[in-house]
């Protein structure tokens, strides 16, 4: 196998999601920081790999893949006995459901770019905060009520899949927000119980912070 790089900003929980799943599946990789706060992102050489200049970019197997659930679907795929993703049809379907909650109705409202032209237009910058609680806190109260009807220890069964790889960066940005996390007892459980995994561990922010 060719050398695995992941081109990762530590905070992102894009990044954050992509590198659970390589510890997971036990591929060894590079990490290149792109520094957002600095618009590293943004540079010549960095749209060349990535047309929309956001994290995480993968280069793998030759490929350069783009999109944090695209490169965690591809990983499931080249390791299927790892369990990123249910065999059964409508078992998929349920985990992309619940990863799509978070991945594509609280995260993209959430992210820095959008939340720095929020400031920027109302021209509060206490305005930041009190978005982020406000649609962190709905998005996860919708996810805690979809993990009610699902049984096993993580969000779907016994082990972790892509739905566990999406809530616990989601749940790492809701306490850094300052969200209260009381009502959120299902969710507090299941990223009780991921913390307690090693390749949750070596994916955090503060283990990989450069």
């Amino acid at each position: 196998m060719n050398e695995v790089v992941l081109y990762d900003y530590w905070r992102s929980s894009a990044s954050y999601r992509v590198r659970i799943a390589l510890n997971m599946l036990g591929i060894g990789y590079k990490t290149v920081s792109i520094n957002l706060l600095e618009d590293e992102q943004r540079s010549a050489d960095y749209l060349a790999l990535n047309p929309q200049g956001f994290v995480p970019t993968l280069v793998i197997d030759g490929r350069t893949l783009t999109q944090s659930l695209a490169i965690i679907e591809y990983l499931a795929e080249l390791r299927p006995e790892c369990g990123l993703m249910p065999r059964d049809i409508a078992d998929r379907q349920h985990v992309r459901a619940l990863a799509y909650a978070i991945a594509m109705d609280i995260h993209p409202i959430c992210n820095t770019h959008v939340v720095a032209h929020v400031m920027t237009i109302t021209g509060k910058a206490e305005a930041r905060d009190e978005w982020m609680k406000h649609f962190i806190a709905s998005g996860l109260g919708k996810v805690e009520a979809m993990l009610a009807e699902t049984k096993g220890e993580f969000s779907f069964g016994d082990q972790p899949t892509m739905a566990d790889l999406c809530l616990v960066p989601q749940v790492y940005n809701a306490r850094r927000w300052g969200v209260d996390m009381t009502d959120f007892r299902r969710i507090a459980d299941i990223d009780g119980k991921c913390a307690k995994l090693p390749a949750f561990q070596a994916a955090h922010p503060d283990r990989v912070r450069s």
